[in-house]
Parts: structure tokens; C-alpha cells; sequence
């Protein structure tokens, strides 16, 4: 199988498991029974006839052997982060699953409709969808872990493409390099005041043992990564906070005390300790944000356009502009130019480029800049910026970079990204067939009539 319809087939199975897993628990479902055992975890026929139902049309072959074979495959891994004790991140799960909710409750139209098409209620949905989620982040992890120790180096991607075609060089789609401006709308005052009360009046209610913390923050917090859990994260250093809340969070010394209002980057806070370990901490929050009146974003939204016409009219530079007028910390110092910051497995550390395709940008800037010349500066537009608040932009689409055949010279990057590729495949491919033979295999009879991938499940 080629690395595409691998890739293809790992997307389906790891990241639309969420509407396999949902649909394999509905009760129009198929009599059920198992099919396979792969150590001491079942494939049941009503997961393979899920995922065919969802999946089918992008799936080369028989449904009935590539399913059940990729099925067995992410039992390996998962069972692989049993003998590691793999842990993953909850609030990071809880955030992508929230994402993922919004969009299947807008694809469905309401909330209501997307009960009765899964035949749930919509906390049995988030239960599911967690769990799935959850799976498919555990396997991502157990990959990357045994892919950890593999590095390619600048002499290593030469040799490699030296004597390929050019038409069998990678094609890299259409870049961008954008600069922005962001201005935050005032927030009155008495916005402010009227979330702060919010806050102090949970803090009454905990202490006046008219609620729990907990409660509260499933209820009332506008943090999606923690409300689920009650408003409580995982250990953290802190490093890993906004700083005006670990100042508070590594103060606290009392589980039975609340703090003060703290402001963040995020908005509004109200915290609980829950354990310190070392230099870690684990807490519990409820986070408010203020809500922005149309009156302040259409002031903000006027001034955005004065700065964009006074650009347009050379009175200042862009780059001037985006130094001293701009609210976003991440660009300014930039001189407004856009950073797009990646994961480099060849050297386990994170690598910044300001070049993005238009996927990789937020989504209401890749709207604005998809229609933009090189050079032209836009009219302002509202979008959410990274801490999750709205705020006025205007960007400049500084370089277009059309599509084309990769290069060494223009895009070493890429050409380096498509040899570790083959090389963590080739390891993971290893490395399922030396599992296989370590690993306890049923296949029930019917089953296994196949030109699997890996003829290793036959024993």
C-alpha cells in the first residue's frame, strides 16, 4: 500500500473514529458478534459495518479485510500504550472534542438533530466522543514514541531526490506570508465589574455550601479544555500559565479556599488548588469572559480602517503600524509578519516559518487573504485570536508563493518532511510485524480470507 492510502486509511480510522464508535452503539444496529481478537481486545462485527457504512467510498478493497486489519492494527498501539503507560492530555482531548461537537451540530442543523441521528442524548454523545478521541490521541502518541529516535540529515534528503524525476518531485501547494494588525474593542467598565460579581457570587455559593467548585465550572466555565472535569487541569509548571494566573495558582496553599479575581490573557478567573507536586501544580478554575457591545467593535472597527487608509496613503509604514499600534504580542515584535509554528520530528523540537498554506492560517484571515493580491493591504474584518477573543484586524498579504514542483533550494523543509515519512513508516511497518508475532490473534472463520497488508495475523 502506498504512503498516501496509509495516511488516507489512518485519518479514517483514528480521526472519523468518532462517528464509528457513535454509530457502532445505535440500536438500528446489525446482530452482533466478534470477528476478531487481538490480545485481549474484541473487533465486533457492528464496528467493521460502521466504519463501512461511513467510510466505504474512500476505502481501496475489500471493506470487510482493510477494516478489520486497520482495527487490529490500532489494538496493537493501544495496547502498546497499556505496557508504556501512555498518558494524554484530557483538556487538550476535551478542546478538540467540544471543536469537533460544534461542527457535527452545525453539519446537523441543531442540537436536537444530532440527539436522533445517534439515538443519544447529547451527554451520552460527549461520553462516546471523548472516549474515541481519547483512543485516537493515545495511538498518535505510541507512534511519535516509537518514531522519537529517527533523524534525517540535509545529506540524507539530497541523496534521496538526487536521481528522481522532477514530475515525481512533491508538489507544494499555493504559500502565503502575512503580516497583521489586531486592535482589541474597549470593554466598558461596567462589563468588567459585572463579571467579576459573577465570580464572587460562586465564590459565596462554594463557601456558603450551596455548591460545589466543581459544579460550577461545568455549569458556568467558558474554558472548554477543563469544564468538563469540573474546571480542573492537569500538573502544570509555571511556564505553562499565563502569568498573571500562576502567580495566583502556585500562591495558593489552602484546598478549601478560593481566590481573588485574577485576569488573564483569557479573560477572568476564579481558582481552587487541588495538589502541588514539586514544581507542578494542579488547580481548578472558572473562567468569564467579558462580551463585547456592537457599539465599541464598530468604533474599533473604524479606527482599523483610518490605520489601513493612512498604509494605503504611505503616511506609515505597514511594519510601523504593526509595531506601535498593534495588540497582537505574537506579530508586533515581527514587525506584523504572521509566524506559522510546526512540530520538526527530525530534531524533536518546534520550527517557526512565516510561510502557511491557506489551511494552516486562522480561518478568518485564509478568507480575507484567499482573495487578496501581493502587496494589497485588506479592509478590517473580526476574528478570534488565539486566547479565544474577538478582535478587529487588518492584514497585508506580503509574499504569494504560487504552487510548484519542491526544490532543494525553496523548499528543503519539505523535501526533508517526505523522507522522514518513509523512514518513521518503514520503522512503524517493523514494527507492527514484530508486535504481530508477539501478540495473541483470533481470526473467526470467514475472516480471514484476505490479501491483508500485513499476512502476519495468520498464524
Amino acid at each position: 500500500m502506498n504512503l498516501f492510502k496509509k495516511l488516507l486509511y489512518a485519518f479514517v480510522f483514528l480521526f472519523g473514529g468518532i462517528q464509528m464508535h457513535l454509530f457502532a452503539q445505535s440500536p438500528n444496529n446489525v446482530v452482533d458478534e466478534v470477528i476478531w481478537v487481538v490480545g485481549d481486545e474484541a473487533i465486533l462485527r457492528s464496528d467493521v459495518e460502521a466504519a463501512r457504512m461511513d467510510f466505504g467510498a474512500n476505502i481501496s478493497g475489500n471493506p470487510y479485510c482493510v477494516i478489520p486489519e486497520q482495527l487490529a492494527i490500532q489494538k496493537l498501539f493501544l495496547h502498546q500504550a497499556q505496557l508504556d503507560s501512555v498518558e494524554v492530555d484530557n483538556s487538550q482531548i476535551s478542546a478538540s472534542m467540544e471543536a469537533r461537537l460544534n461542527e457535527l451540530t452545525m453539519r446537523a442543523g441543531s442540537k436536537e438533530k444530532l440527539e436522533e441521528y445517534y439515538h443519544k442524548t447529547m451527554t451520552q454523545i460527549r461520553e462516546m466522543m471523548f472516549e474515541s478521541l481519547k483512543e485516537q490521541y493515545t495511538v498518535q502518541k505510541v507512534r511519535e514514541n516509537l518514531t522519537s529516535d529517527i533523524k534525517v540529515t540535509p545529506a540524507e534528503v539530497r541523496r534521496y531526490f538526487k536521481d528522481m524525476p522532477e514530475d515525481s518531485l512533491p508538489w507544494i501547494s499555493d504559500q502565503v506570508e502575512v503580516q497583521i494588525i489586531t486592535q482589541q474593542p474597549r470593554i466598558p467598565q461596567e462589563e468588567i465589574e459585572r463579571v467579576k460579581a459573577e465570580l464572587r457570587d460562586y465564590t459565596d455559593r462554594v463557601n456558603n455550601g450551596e455548591s460545589s467548585f466543581s459544579t460550577l465550572a461545568i455549569l458556568y466555565s467558558e474554558d472548554p479544555g477543563s469544564a468538563r472535569y469540573g474546571g480542573e487541569m492537569d500538573y502544570v509548571g509555571r511556564g505553562e500559565l499565563d502569568p498573571a494566573f500562576a502567580n495566583v495558582a502556585f500562591s495558593l496553599t489552602d484546598p478549601k479556599k478560593i481566590s481573588k479575581v485574577v485576569e488573564s490573557e483569557y479573560g477572568f478567573h476564579i481558582i481552587q488548588l487541588v495538589d502541588k507536586r514539586g514544581d507542578k501544580v494542579k488547580v481548578r478554575h472558572i473562567l468569564r469572559k467579558p462580551k463585547l457591545a456592537q457599539a465599541d467593535i464598530d468604533t474599533t472597527m473604524v479606527r482599523m480602517d483610518s490605520i489601513a487608509e493612512d498604509v494605503r496613503k504611505e503616511k506609515y509604514s505597514f511594519e510601523e503600524a504593526a509595531t506601535f499600534l498593534s495588540d497582537d504580542k505574537d506579530s508586533r515584535n515581527n514587525r506584523g509578519l504572521m509566524t506559522n509554528v510546526k512540530f520538526d520530528q527530525s530534531v524533536g523540537d518546534q520550527i517557526r516559518t512565516s510561510r502557511f498554506q491557506l489551511q494552516e492560517l486562522p480561518a478568518e484571515v485564509a478568507k480575507v487573504v484567499s482573495t487578496m493580491k501581493t502587496g494589497e493591504i485588506s479592509n478590517p474584518f473580526l476574528m478570534v485570536n488565539s486566547k479565544g477573543k474577538e478582535v478587529c484586524a487588518v492584514v497585508k498579504l506580503k509574499t504569494h508563493i504560487k504552487a510548484h514542483r519542491a526544490s532543494m533550494s525553496e523548499d528543503f523543509q519539505v523535501l526533508k518532511d517526505v523522507v522522514m515519512a518513509k523512514l518513521q513508516e518503514q520503522k512503524i511497518n517493523q514494527w507492527i510485524k514484530d508486535k504481530q508475532k508477539s501478540t495473541y490473534i483470533r481470526i473467526n472463520e470467514g475472516w480471514g480470507d484476505c490479501d491483508f497488508e500485513y499476512p502476519g495475523w495468520i498464524k
